[in-house]
C-alpha cells in the first residue's frame, strides 16, 4: 500500500513537471532577463528608470510564474507562508510594470497620479495578504485594477503624437501582452486550460529587446560620429595654436598645453616674434568642452587683430574686449599679455581677471599683477598696463588657473605656493624642460584632471643674445 502511494505521488510530481515545463522555462528566462537588466544598470553606475523598472518587472513576473506552477503547489501544499508569498508576489508584480510605463512616456504627464494610485493599491493588497492571509476579494480587486488599467495604457500609446519605428514596435508588443493578459484575467478561469499571458509577455520583452538593441546600436553610431567630429575639432584647434617660437637671440619661449578633453578653452598666442621683441598672450575661456573651444577660436581672432598695438598690452586687451563683448553667449575670458623689448630692457604687462604673472630673477620668484575685469564682461573697459625693467637671465611665467586649482584625492589644491616652489626649483633648467616638468608635476598631483592646463615660460637671454 505504501509503495502504491509512493508511486502515485511520484507519478503526480512527474505529470506536474511536464505540465509546468513552459512556465518553468519562461520563468527562468524572465528572471534572468530581469537580473541582466539590473546588472547592466549597476555597471553604468547611474539610475536608468527604464532599465531598472523593466528588470524588476521581468524578475517578479518570472518568480510569479514559478510560484504558480503545479510542481510547487504539490511540494508545498498546505503551507500558509508559501500561499501568502505566492499571492503577495502576484500583487507586487504590476507595480514595476506601471512604473516602467510611466518612465517610457506611455502615460500622460499627469500619469504620475494615476501610477501613484495603482502602486498604493497593489502595495496595500500585497501587505494585506502578508498580514491577514489569502482572501478571494483581494484577488478580485487586483484583477479589476489590472483589467481597467492595461487598456488605458494601450489606448494611451495610440494617442501619442509623432511616433518612430521603435514606438511602433513597442506598441505592438504591448498590444499582444495586454490582449493576452486581459484574456487571462477575464476568460481564463472559464475557457482556458492554461495561462496564455506569459506568451504575450515574452513577445513584449522581445519587442523591447529589439528596441533596446536598435537604440544601443544607434547610440553607438552617434557616439562614434561624435568621437570622429571631436577628434577633427581637436586637430583643428591644435592647428590654431602657434608653432614653436622662432629662434631669437634675445628670447627662449616654450609652452605646454594639456586640454581636459578633446577640445579646450585655453589658448595662447605669440603676437610678436621678431629678434628683439616678444609679445605673448595667454587666455582661458570659462567652461569646458566644445562651447569653450568655439569661444577660444573667437578669442584668438580678436587677439590677432590687435597685433598693431602689441607693444601696449593694455591696448591689446582693450581691443579684444571691444571685439568679444556681446558675442560670447554669456561666457567670460581671463587673459594676460606681456610685451618684452630687449633693446629697451623693458617689460609691459596687463591682465584681465587672470592669475598673476611670475617673474623669476636670481632664482627668486616675484608675482606681477595688473588686473582688470574679465574680458567680455562689460563694454567700454580700458585696461592699464605695468612697466618693469628686465635683465638678462630673467624668466617670465604665465599660466591658466587649471595649474593652481588642480586637486588631489583629498580635495587639496596644488596652489600658488607649490607652483612658485616648482618654478624656483627649476630656475636653472631650460625653458622647454620647465614647462613639461611643472605640468607633469601638476598632473601627478591631481586625482582627476578637471580643467585645461597651459603653462608658458619666456627666458630673456639679453639684448645681444
Amino acid at each position: 500500500m505504501l509503495l502504491a502511494e509512493t508511486q502515485l505521488s511520484a507519478s503526480e510530481v512527474l505529470s506536474a513537471f511536464h505540465r509546468d515545463e513552459p512556465s518553468l522555462f519562461l520563468g527562468a528566462a524572465f528572471s534572468t532577463i530581469g537580473l541582466v537588466c539590473a546588472s547592466f544598470s549597476l555597471l553604468r553606475r547611474r539610475f536608468d528608470a527604464l532599465l531598472v523598472w523593466l528588470g524588476v518587472f521581468a524578475f517578479l513576473y518570472g518568480q510569479r510564474m514559478w510560484l504558480d506552477t503545479n510542481l510547487l503547489g504539490i511540494t508545498l501544499a498546505g503551507q500558509e507562508l508559501f500561499a501568502r508569498i505566492r499571492w503577495g508576489v502576484t500583487f507586487l508584480t504590476p507595480i514595476p510594470a506601471f512604473l516602467f510605463f510611466q518612465s517610457a512616456g506611455l502615460l500622460p504627464r499627469r500619469g504620475k497620479i494615476f501610477t501613484g494610485i495603482l502602486i498604493s493599491l497593489f502595495a496595500s493588497l500585497a501587505l494585506a495578504t502578508f498580514v491577514v492571509g489569502r482572501l478571494p476579494v483581494l484577488h478580485t480587486i487586483n484583477n479589476v485594477a489590472v483589467i481597467a488599467a492595461l487598456p488605458f495604457v494601450l489606448v494611451r500609446t495610440y494617442m501619442l503624437g509623432s511616433v518612430n519605428r521603435d514606438v511602433v514596435i513597442m506598441r505592438r508588443g504591448l498590444l499582444c501582452f495586454v490582449v493576452l493578459a486581459l484574456c487571462d484575467n477575464t476568460l481564463g478561469p472559464y475557457l482556458l486550460r492554461q495561462r496564455i499571458e506569459p506568451y504575450g509577455f515574452a513577445v513584449f520583452l522581445a519587442c523591447l529587446g529589439y528596441v533596446a538593441a536598435h537604440r544601443t546600436l544607434r547610440r553607438d553610431q552617434e557616439l562614434n560620429d561624435i568621437q570622429r567630429e571631436l577628434e577633427l575639432a581637436r586637430r583643428i584647434q591644435l592647428s590654431l595654436l602657434p608653432p614653436a617660437f622662432p629662434y631669437s637671440a634675445s628670447f627662449r619661449v616654450a609652452a605646454s598645453y594639456v586640454p581636459m578633453s578633446s577640445v579646450a578653452g585655453d589658448l595662447y598666442e605669440y603676437l610678436v616674434t621678431d629678434g628683439g621683441r616678444a609679445c605673448i598672450l595667454i587666455a582661458d575661456v570659462s567652461g569646458h568642452g566644445v562651447p569653450a573651444a568655439l569661444i577660444a577660436s573667437m578669442v584668438k581672432m580678436a587677439a590677432i587683430s590687435q597685433r598693431e598695438v602689441a607693444a601696449h598690452p593694455g591696448a591689446v586687451l582693450t581691443g579684444m574686449n571691444r571685439a568679444l563683448y556681446g558675442n560670447t553667449q554669456g561666457q567670460f575670458v581671463t587673459a594676460a599679455c606681456v610685451h618684452l623689448d630687449a633693446a629697451r630692457g623693458e617689460l609691459r604687462y596687463a591682465a584681465a581677471g587672470h592669475p598673476a604673472m611670475l617673474l623669476v630673477r636670481g632664482g627668486r620668484v616675484m608675482e606681477v599683477t595688473e588686473n582688470g575685469i574679465l574680458l567680455a564682461a562689460a563694454d567700454g573697459i580700458e585696461y592699464t598696463e605695468r612697466t618693469l625693467e628686465i635683465r638678462a637671465g630673467d624668466r617670465v611665467v604665465l599660466y591658466t588657473d587649471g595649474i593652481v586649482e588642480a586637486r588631489d584625492a583629498r580635495g587639496a589644491m596644488f596652489g600658488e605656493e607649490a607652483l612658485i616652489a616648482s618654478v624656483e626649483a627649476s630656475a636653472a633648467m631650460p625653458a622647454d624642460e620647465v614647462t613639461g616638468s611643472i605640468v607633469e608635476k601638476v598632473r601627478a598631483w591631481a586625482n582627476v584632471q578637471d580643467d585645461d592646463l597651459t603653462l608658458l615660460v619666456c627666458d630673456f637671454v639679453g639684448a645681444g643674445g
